[in-house]
Order: C-alpha cells, then sequence, then structure tokens
C-alpha cells in the first residue's frame, strides 16, 4: 500500500477541489488557459529537480512510488505534482475570487445611494 500513498494524496487533493469547479467561470472549462499557466512552471521545475537529483541534493523514496518512470528519468507521480497542485491552486484561487466577487458585488447592491 505504501508504494500508492503519493499518487493518493495527489487524487485527494483532486478530489477535495474538484467542487470548486462550479464557482466561477471554472478551471477545467478554460484547460487551454489553465494548460499555458501550469505547464511552463512545471517544466521549469522539473528542470530544477533534474539539477537536485544530478547534484544528489534531491531524491526520491521508492517506498512511496508506483515504479512507474517516464522517459526523462522522472517518477511518474513527480511529473503529476507539478500538474495536480498547481490546478488544485487554480480551483482554489477561482472560487475564492468568485466568492469575493459576489460578497462585493453584494455589498455594493445593499449601500444607500
Amino acid at each position: 500500500m505504501d508504494r500508492w500513498h503519493y499518487l493518493l494524496v495527489l487524487a485527494a487533493c483532486l478530489a477535495i477541489t474538484a467542487p470548486l469547479e462550479f464557482f466561477g467561470a471554472g478551471v477545467y472549462r478554460r484547460a487551454g488557459q489553465a494548460a499555458r499557466a501550469i505547464l511552463p512552471v512545471a517544466v521549469v521545475f522539473l528542470v530544477w529537480d533534474g539539477i537536485a537529483i544530478a547534484f544528489d541534493v534531491w531524491t526520491y523514496n521508492p517506498q512511496y512510488l508506483t515504479g512507474v518512470m517516464l522517459p526523462a528519468g522522472f517518477p511518474l507521480e513527480e511529473v503529476l505534482f507539478f500538474v495536480v497542485i498547481p490546478l488544485c491552486a487554480l480551483l482554489t484561487y477561482n472560487a475564492v475570487d468568485t466568492i469575493l466577487g459576489w460578497l462585493r458585488r453584494t455589498r455594493v447592491e445593499s449601500e444607500p445611494r
């Protein structure tokens, strides 16, 4: 079971933030924008990971990995981390921004003129 921990944590993050898609314009409904925001940063951090691994600054505990390695030598879970966590952050940001917008409009509408 240990080898699934990393993936289970990522799945839990997605499951917890999935309902936030229904606030505002959504993130999944604007997949192209989400990809343009997430992918360049993910590439930078994967390069950073690769350098850290090459200099023995960083490593992965194989006990918590499925063992699926991608062609670039990264574990599947690490690549997913750099997509899933920013995606969850975008979902959270979008929901908070939408709710704050509703509150601002409600306050403005309820103020006496």
